[in-house]
């Protein structure tokens, strides 16, 4: 019998980043495996809000239901709830700058021991543009980052240091990647849980960055 994989995957990872939401939060979902958390929300009181100028997105919609004029900022098709509301771009990002945003869960390609995000290009490729990141960063009240905790080569992307330009400085709250939960603290990181199978070794063998504690 072949044995169970270690760590969770993207929807576990998902779920695992909706569990931080409480009832009456506005909440900002980032492109990739953050738009999965609408899946999650389940029961809780939670307004889901897209820069592209939604509040209140509902999750994702079943095969052969899906409406082309209802996307996310990732230009993913979504639905609606029944107390959904549509504005522009400046009324979206009136609410990030204005801090009427709880908290962002967004994506990321490195993040730094002292909070340090860095998710919107790698030099010499070709880039859509930056999105509503950097805006959000600055502007919520708490960033979660959900992420593969090493790129397909198997090294790091929680580092020491950021090598790709960053979004962000010293921005992120909580990091949720497919090993754990890491929290940024005064010094490093100290590791809040380890995911599914993974011990607290494997994972700060993963982990380029200084875990305290």
């Amino acid at each position: 019998m072949a044995e169970a994989p270690k760590g969770w995957d993207r929807n576990q990872m998902a779920a695992r980043a909706a569990q931080e939401l409480e009832d009456g939060m506005y909440v900002n979902l980032g492109i990739g495996i953050p738009t999965l958390v609408a899946n999650y929300v389940g029961d809780k009181d939670i307004t889901l809000q897209s820069e592209n100028g939604m509040l209140g997105m509902g999750p994702f919609p079943f095969e052969g239901e899906e409406d082309p004029d209802l996307i996310n900022a990732g230009k993913q098709t979504i639905t609606e709830l029944n107390r959904t509301a549509y504005f522009d771009s400046a009324t979206s990002f009136g609410m990030i700058r204005g801090g009427k945003i709880a908290a962002a869960i967004l994506g990321a390609m490195e993040v730094a021991e002292n909070g340090d995000l860095a998710n919107w290009m790698i030099p010499g490729k070709l880039v859509k543009g930056m999105g509503g990141a950097m805006d959000l960063v600055a502007g919520v009240g708490r960033v979660i980052v959900v992420m593969d905790h090493t790129n397909k080569a198997g090294e790091s992307k929680v580092l020491r240091e950021c090598t790709l330009p960053l979004t962000g400085k010293g921005v992120v709250d909580r990091i949720i990647t497919n090993l754990g939960v890491l929290d940024v603290v005064p010094g490093g990181l100290r590791i809040v849980e380890c995911a599914d199978g993974v011990t607290e070794e494997e994972l700060r063998a993963s982990t380029e960055a200084t875990i305290v504690g």
